[in-house]
């Protein structure tokens, strides 16, 4: 296994934060109405930066600054 730095297994244990919440928000939401679905979709959608946009700029090898 490639030795990795202290910043690298900070950022990982952030992921691991990130989907600790995740897995809270979907044990939960079956309890929103689809009203209350959707404006949380759109909620999470509009977060910035958001997930997917982060995955992308990792990927593009852009810089971190938001």
């Amino acid at each position: 296994m490639a030795v990795v730095s202290g910043e690298l297994i900070r950022m990982m244990n952030y992921v691991d934060d990130i989907a600790a919440t995740l897995r809270r928000i979907t044990v939960h939401y079956s309890s929103l109405s689809p009203e209350e679905k959707t404006r949380l979709a759109d909620y999470m959608e509009k977060a910035e930066p958001n997930y997917p946009v982060v995955l992308q700029d990792l990927r593009s090898g852009k810089t971190g600054v938001v």
